[in-house]
């Protein structure tokens, strides 16, 4: 009996320490396995190939870090929409996205984030938060913007950064394409250990930030996105205040909401 106590002891102190060790190795390696930051010259096509005329922005941050970003004028609108793109992309790559959103007929900005695209440093929570916070000052004091002229859109997880921000600065609105509630319940579906997803130091918890939110809310998610559960577009709805509008994009994936959404996509954004 005393034998079986201590074979069992011995198993807990194991699976403790083993539980310990991927703790540890997930915050070690905790941004490598959250970002996925394409570099220049990947993903990067000459703009003109979409009939796009983009200034190049350097815009540096407030710990000194600089980020590229590319600015689409539009000398008729008032407005500018203030892009943020997902993880696995660069402005480059955000490219057709940008030729359907400059049918808006309002003026762009796309911000890489550090680490994306010839952005310098590399991501993290905290930096990506710094970097959409410094697009934003660069919008208000060197192109002279005012804050309820600035529309924050943001796709997967940009649409984490742009609800930050969002929460924190006032502007004329809010669009969240295709992203999660919170960082903690992306890892939740991840790890097969209960409690797991706790580990990781990073929230990106939109779903509280977004309460905080003070312009009108558009939502939109396709239905069949393989990466990003419907059900979290939906929390994020009913979690914002009003105003808001939810569009659900039947038959879009995860990256093809714009292109599936056509008409009905771009109508609801301008409204």
């Amino acid at each position: 009996m005393l034998r079986l106590k201590r074979l069992a002891m011995n198993v807990v102190i194991g699976l403790g320490a083993a539980l310990l060790l991927v703790v540890v190795a997930i915050r070690l390696l905790e941004n490598r396995l959250i970002f996925f930051p394409p570099r220049y010259p990947e993903g990067f096509e000459p703009p003109g190939n979409y009939g796009l005329k983009p200034e190049e922005v350097w815009i540096t941050v407030s710990d000194r870090v600089k980020i590229n970003a590319w600015f689409f004028p539009n000398s008729s609108s008032a407005k500018v929409l203030l892009c943020f793109h997902g993880n696995a992309e660069n402005i480059g790559y955000g490219l057709p996205r940008m030729k359907t959103l400059s049918r808006l007929g309002t003026n762009l900005l796309a911000v890489d984030y550090r680490g994306y695209g010839r952005s310098e440093g590399s991501p993290d929570e905290p930096g990506v938060y710094r970097d959409a916070e410094a697009a934003y000052q660069y919008l208000l004091r060197t192109r002279g913007f005012g804050p309820k002229d600035i529309i924050i859109y943001g796709q997967s997880l940009g649409g984490a950064v742009a609800t930050d921000l969002a929460s924190k600065r006032e502007c004329g609105g809010l669009i969240v394409e295709s992203s999660f509630t919170s960082g903690r319940d992306m890892a939740r579906r991840m790890f097969l250990i209960p409690l797991l997803e706790y580990a990781p130091k990073s929230r990106f918890d939109s779903i509280s930030k977004i309460t905080h939110v003070r312009a009108p809310v558009l939502i939109i998610h396709g239905s069949q996105d393989e990466l990003i559960p419907f059900s979290m577009a939906e929390s994020l709805y009913k979690a914002a205040p009003d105003p808001k509008r939810f569009l659900p994009v039947a038959g879009a994936g995860h990256n093809d909401v714009f292109q599936v959404g056509g008409e009905h996509y771009l109508a609801a954004l301008k409204d």
